[in-house]
């Protein structure tokens, strides 16, 4: 799939025009904002929009998706505006991808063809450039005709005998196949690490908050914000695709493992979540789901419908949330009341500024609270490791120092029971 980065670098930036089809299952506005959101995307891959258009009919043509009429329309608004690539807000099957280059006379992509580009792009680890990778040959497999259309079957160099050779066609689609199952094979070694971690974390007995939202709503800002890591913040459409868990120490003095996820987005390709299976598994197997929504975005509830569909095609509908609502500094004016009706408890605030960051820390606390023994203590003054080990596994509910002992009132985590057993106050 020849990035269109790669085509802007060697000359101009890539001159792209937006294709959209307004069906009876879909509003004029539906439409439009998810025209503007794919030309976003062609932005974040480095193209140049010059035009768009939209049929409105009552079902896609099978041959060429719009009407072959309004593709010679467009078409000829292409060549005038020296267009290089074309790019369909839906999915298109191999066969009207073919069609439709045919009739334009230039490079055409879909959706999903343009998600698998910037996902490429930004992949930065191992696991990630693996999981893209899979996503995208199991995309190009089916779409392997139209780059070999011109060339006929080879016969075998033994004449009649060896009978007809493998056709470049069909070369090309064994060693794809064979690249896949190799990955796969890699990528179950990635599942089985990632296991080996979590059992490692519930050793520890600190609970997994992942943070999940729509791309673009602030959620490696607000990791960074709360843990002081160094992950990378930008205002575009997935800025970051590797997941990144950092400790999050809560005023209750409790540990949690906090884990910034690869953003959602409307008709994110199937594909992908098959591929991101992996690293989706820490939303899964998470204790609580931090749920963060751009409430600036004029879409912020269509937002959180597809964020919520994702979760469900994963299996991580029934999890535990707390929506945060992010980028209050951006509001004009107040919450929407519909907003603030359906989500009571959600918490207000703005990752950027800090704003409504203790409340937020607050309420993790409460919701990632473990099952803790209260323990009446009296520890020697001078067994200062001993006070100073309270503090930092225990949440402290109230201390008294007099005399040679210091008395202790705090909640201990189930597996250190043993640990302070000889300072518990007999009743």
């Amino acid at each position: 799939m020849k990035s269109l980065i790669h085509q802007a670098q060697n000359a101009r930036s890539v001159r792209v025009f937006l294709v959209g089809v307004e069906l009876k299952s879909r509003t004029a506005t539906d439409v439009r904002e998810s025209l503007a959101e794919l030309e976003e995307l062609a932005t974040t891959a480095g193209a140049l929009i010059v035009g768009e258009g939209v049929q409105k009919m009552a079902a896609p043509v099978a041959a060429t998706y719009i009407g072959p009429g309004k593709a010679e329309e467009f078409a000829k608004l292409c060549k005038e505006g020296d267009v290089d690539t074309v790019i369909f807000d839906d999915e298109l099957s191999p066969a009207q991808t073919r069609n439709l280059e045919k009739i334009f006379g230039c490079k055409i992509m879909d959706r999903t063809a343009l998600i698998l580009e910037i996902f490429g792009q930004r992949a930065r680890t191992r696991e990630g450039k693996l999981q893209i990778e899979h996503a995208q040959l199991e995309y190009l497999l089916p779409r392997l005709t139209r780059y070999w259309s011109h060339l006929s079957r080879q016969r075998g160099s033994t004449g009649s005998i060896g009978g007809e050779g493998e056709s470049q066609l069909e070369a090309d689609r064994r060693k794809l196949s064979e690249r896949i199952e190799k990955i796969e094979s890699e990528l179950e070694k990635v599942v089985r690490q990632r296991e080996t971690q979590r059992a490692g974390r519930q050793r520890s007995q600190w609970p997994l908050a992942s943070i999940v939202g729509y791309t673009n709503a602030g959620k490696s800002t607000l990791l960074n914000k709360l843990t002081g890591a160094a992950v990378l913040a930008e205002d575009k459409l997935f800025a970051t695709l590797d997941p990144t868990t950092r400790r999050l120490r809560l005023p209750t003095n409790q540990n949690v493992l906090l884990t910034d996820t690869v953003g959602f987005i409307k008709k994110l390709p199937h594909g992908l979540v098959e591929a991101f299976k992996a690293t989706l598994e820490e939303v899964v197997q998470a204790d609580l789901l931090v749920h963060v929504v751009d409430i600036s975005h004029p879409q912020a509830e269509e937002q959180i419908d597809a964020v919520n569909t994702v979760l469900m095609e994963i299996g991580a509908a029934e999890k535990p949330v707390l929506m945060v609502f992010n980028k209050i500094d951006q509001l004009a004016s107040g919450i929407a009341p519909l907003l603030r009706e359906k989500y009571p408890h959600a918490v207000s605030i703005s990752a950027k500024t800090g704003a409504g960051i203790a409340p937020l820390l607050a309420e993790l606390g409460t919701q990632l609270r473990p099952i803790r023994e209260f323990l009446d203590l009296r520890v020697p003054q001078e067994k200062a490791a001993v006070i100073a080990r309270i503090h930092a596994v225990g949440q402290v509910v109230e201390s008294r120092y007099g005399g040679k002992n210091a008395r202790f009132k705090v909640r201990i985590p189930p597996h250190l029971l043993e640990e302070f057993a000889p300072f518990v106050v007999a009743e």
